[in-house]
């Protein structure tokens, strides 16, 4: 076959295209172009059967086959049929059509893939041969087609799917990283100009970039154990040729193995996790790389320099996404930036994260940092030199180091502590808020739960920076635990923008854990995890107080229930009966878990699940006691209109009064900022209110004027 010169695109992933083009140009192809979509080259077949084989960074290795106009249909069809797929593939072998990009006349892929393969086939009959089948899943043979301003480009899928599969992992950790972005990321933490230094991954899951790592300084051909090739079926696969650049990659990287053997490479690998580190050792031994790799289970606090020589720390931590990993993560990367700078001096460290604020907790100064992606999520790495220029930083900046008394947050939490010290021992009060939004700039409420810190993030003031609120909030995670002695594996964080209508009752997680409080003699069930709220309303703990003892003797209305924690304080204050309503199965069930905690059972405990509203309109029972604490605001799928507070509140009070029994209260709060009662239209109605909110707000939340308002309600005479 002529060895003239072909036209490919190799294929990547964002961040890794110019790293490719440098690649690719080594390897000798020529008129290398990089583009956004990936790196166009020409070359001959051999060399394209060579860089297949070789190439560490690309995902697929494509053949132009055709192009042409394809402003519309017709014209996409056209171009099609200007190929001669008969000289590419026979009847028998199946297809596939993957199309990318769209214009104004072909909007979506499958339009356009679709009129392709009405060319191919329509081809086929013409020449008289049996038309050949599609198969999406597991074609013989597939094509590409890259529609791009009006014109189209037709490729044959050279290489196959999946290049940066290398065949070694048998399994992967939670994030896997793929192949070719761990090589990408190896080749920019300059590593590779001297494989002599040591290489340590202090989170190296699976082993990917380690192998990687070494599989790149022994210079071993990635792809000589693929079992299936994208030419496999290609009428014009030039078997000899492949064959030939075949067995030079097996030979040169069995060589290069043998030679590096007496060079020294040593790479360390470490992570927390025994299970995952017996699939990376796994991993080494497939890809036959083990005797370079030394991998040790422990957790990276505990890791002390004995590496030798000055080296590369490289890692692609947990990016804190999941519940819970945040704080623990926060902890971590002040601990290793500490640990950085007493034992890692001269080192070069490159850490690759989604989570570009955690990089500040290390407090030291980046040199470099690269845009990758990571598979769907924008990345960064970061490229420190732990050398004589960062520590003279920390001397001249003493907040370069994390230092108790250098933060305004910690300062303010233990003082809000010593604060409370004496009302907690006297009021024996396992759930209390410790702090909430006290400095704008660190804009969270912590709350203790028995032996958990709950650190709730509010959406930060348009006033306050979101990079610098970002960063308060990594500070804040990092010193609350040290400032209360509560380990991270009891943080819970939850991130609470403002919420509208039901949002604020969404669950955000499902681990369906709970634990049980005690509030002034009443258990409680409480769960940290699973929603934004707990189960139980803080602010609302002497209003509780207020109303139980109200009860005693009487029929009690709770609606808006949540969880029921006043029914509950209702009933063990002796109410007569108590009537619990909410929306919500899910908190109705919680609130009969909560009487049950508790040993309270009977007929004359009721729990009605409907919208408080609409009950209200239609009950005939008369009550002295209604506890009313509405949404502020809510548009629930399940009410006809929607609910505020401040609009509604008089239609509610109205509908209410005709359940208050003749010299009843009603006992009404909200958590409406600067709510305003109507106190006309109370007199309008006969009503009598009085406000109580100085009453109601505990020592915990004296602080927030505008945490709830309530009023006491009752009629201004008698029926």
């Amino acid at each position: 076959m002529s060895q003239s010169t072909q036209q490919f695109l190799a294929l990547t992933s964002p961040g890794i295209e110019v790293l490719l083009a440098e690649e690719i140009k080594n390897l000798g192809a020529e008129q290398v172009v990089q583009k956004p979509e990936g790196v166009y080259f020409t070359t001959s077949l051999a060399l394209g059967y060579k860089i297949s084989l070789w190439t560490r960074l690309a995902t697929r290795v494509m053949l132009k086959i055709g192009e042409g106009e394809a402003k519309n249909k017709d014209e996409l069809f056209a171009t099609a049929s200007t190929v001669n797929w008969l000289e590419h593939f026979d009847f028998k072998t199946s297809f596939a059509i993957d199309f990318v990009g769209y214009s104004e006349e072909i909007r979506n892929s499958q339009f356009g893939a679709l009129t392709i393969k009405d060319a191919i086939v329509d081809q086929f009959r013409e020449q008289g041969v049996e038309r050949p089948n599609v198969d999406k899943s597991s074609p013989g043979i597939s094509f590409q087609a890259r529609l791009l301003r009006d014109s189209v480009s037709l490729y044959l899928d050279f290489s196959g799917r999946g290049l940066f599969q290398r065949g070694y992992r048998e399994h992967s950790g939670v994030a896997p990283l793929k192949e070719n972005l761990a090589a990408a990321l190896i080749l920019r933490s300059g590593w590779l100009t001297d494989t002599r230094k040591p290489l340590v991954d202090p989170m190296c899951g699976s082993g990917t970039i380690l192998i990687e790592a070494v599989a790149m300084a022994t210079k071993q051909a990635p792809a000589i154990n693929r079992e299936s090739w994208g030419f496999d079926a290609w009428l014009k696969h030039d078997d000899e040729l492949w064959q030939a650049q075949l067995a030079y990659a097996v030979e040169s990287s069995a060589d290069s193995l043998e030679q590096s053997q007496i060079n020294n490479i040593k790479v360390f690998g470490i992570d927390i996790d025994a299970r995952v580190l017996k699939t990376a050792q796994q991993n080494a031994r497939n890809a036959k790389l083990q005797r370079f790799i030394e991998f040790k289970c422990q957790n990276t606090n505990d890791m002390n320099n004995t590496f030798g020589q000055a080296g590369t720390i490289l890692f692609n931590p947990p990016y804190g996404e999941r519940i819970g990993e945040l704080p623990e993560l926060v902890e971590n990367f002040v601990l290793f930036g500490q640990k950085l700078k007493t034992q890692f001096i001269d080192w070069r460290v490159a850490i690759l994260t989604a989570n570009i604020d955690l990089l500040a907790m290390l407090k030291l100064s980046s040199f470099k940092r690269y845009k990758f992606k990571n598979g769907p999520l924008d990345c960064q790495l970061a490229l420190y030199n732990v050398d004589e220029k960062q520590l003279e930083k920390d001397a001249v900046s003493p907040n370069a180091n994390f230092a108790e008394q250098d933060s305004a947050f910690a300062n303010r939490l233990k003082k809000n502590r010593k604060g409370l010290k004496g009302w907690l021992k006297s009021s024996q009060i396992e759930c209390y808020r410790l702090y909430d939004a006290d400095i704008p700039e660190y804009n969270v409420a912590v709350d203790i739960y028995g032996d958990y810190l709950v650190i709730q993030e509010y959406a930060a003031p348009k006033t306050i920076d979101a990079d610098k609120a970002a960063k308060r909030l990594q500070e804040v995670i990092y010193w609350a635990p040290k400032v209360l002695e509560i380990p991270t594996s009891k943080v819970v964080l939850k991130t609470r923008a403002k919420q509208k209508g039901s949002n604020q009752y969404q669950r955000v997680d499902k681990s369906k854990q709970s634990i049980t409080i005690n509030e002034h003699g009443a258990l409680f069930k409480i769960n940290l995890w699973d929603y934004l709220d707990t189960g139980l309303f803080l602010d609302h703990r002497k209003t509780r107080q207020i109303v139980a003892k109200k009860a005693k003797g009487k029929n009690v209305l709770n609606l808006f229930a949540y969880t029921g924690s006043v029914s509950v304080h209702a009933a063990l204050h002796g109410a007569s009966t108590i009537t619990t309503v909410d929306m919500s199965n899910t908190y109705l069930n919680w609130a009969q878990d909560n009487f049950a905690l508790n040993k309270l059972n009977g007929h004359k405990y009721q729990f009605v699940q409907a919208d408080c509203l609409e009950w209200l309109k239609k009950n005939n029972d008369q009550f002295e006691l209604i506890f009313i604490d509405p949404p502020t605001f809510s548009n629930s799928k399940r009410m006809e209109d929607s609910f505020d507070v401040q609009r509604d509140h008089v239609t509610l009070l109205t509908d209410a009064l005709s359940s208050l029994a003749d010299g009843g209260e009603i006992f009404f709060t909200n958590n409406k900022r600067n709510f305003k009662m109507d106190f006309e239209a109370m007199d309008k109605l006969g009503l009598q209110a009085t406000a109580m909110s100085d009453v109601t707000r505990d020592k915990d939340f004296a602080r927030n004027k505008h945490i709830h308002n309530s009023w006491s309600i009752k009629r201004a005479f008698s029926k």
